[in-house]
C-alpha cells in the first residue's frame, strides 16, 4: 500500500497537501470524494468532531458540540481534509442544532452515496439545555458492527 492518493479514476483530492483557506460558508465548501481502496468490504468509518463550532441564529453567539460522523463506504470514501475545512466552514455559520446536525449527514449522504450513514450531535447547553440530535440514512447493514458513539450526556461540571 502506498500513502499517495490513487488517482488513476480521475482527479486525485484538491486540498490534500495544499495550502487551503477555511470556506466562507458550508455552501461554498467543497468535499473531496476518492475511490474507496476496499470496495466490496463491508467497514464502518467514524469521524468524531469534539469541537465543533457554529453561531446561534437568534443571538449570533457560538454554539459548540461534539460531532460522531459513522458512514459504510460504497464506491467513494470523504477526504478526511476536505471534511474537516467543511465542518470548520460551520464557524460563521448561523443555524438552529437540528439543522446543522442533520444537514450535515444529508448532504455526505447525498454527495458521498455511502451504504449507510449516521451522525450525533451533541451540543453543549444553551440556556442550560443540551440538545442532542440524530439522523441516520436507514438500517445499518446486516452483519455491521456498530459501535456505541461513546459521548458522554452532558452532567455539568464536576
Amino acid at each position: 500500500m502506498s500513502d499517495t492518493p490513487d488517482t488513476s479514476s480521475g482527479p486525485g483530492p484538491r486540498f490534500l497537501g495544499q495550502s487551503s483557506p477555511l470556506p466562507a460558508s458550508p455552501e461554498e465548501a467543497e468535499l473531496d470524494y476518492v475511490p474507496n481502496p476496499r470496495s466490496g468490504s463491508l467497514y464502518l468509518v467514524r469521524f468524531s468532531a469534539p469541537e465543533f463550532t457554529s453561531l446561534c441564529p437568534v443571538t449570533g453567539q457560538p454554539d459548540f458540540a461534539h460531532l460522531v460522523i459513522d458512514y459504510v463506504p460504497g464506491e467513494t470514501i470523504v477526504e478526511s481534509k476536505s471534511l474537516k475545512l467543511f465542518l470548520g466552514s460551520f464557524r460563521n455559520h448561523c443555524g438552529f442544532h437540528e439543522d446543522v446536525t442533520v444537514g450535515i449527514g444529508q448532504r455526505l449522504f447525498d454527495e458521498m452515496k455511502p451504504r449507510w450513514l449516521r451522525i450525533g450531535g451533541y451540543w453543549y447547553p444553551r440556556g442550560g439545555i443540551p440538545i442532542d440530535v440524530f439522523w441516520q440514512s436507514g438500517t445499518p447493514p446486516e452483519a455491521l458492527w456498530v459501535p456505541e458513539q461513546g459521548v458522554q450526556n452532558y452532567r455539568g461540571r464536576g
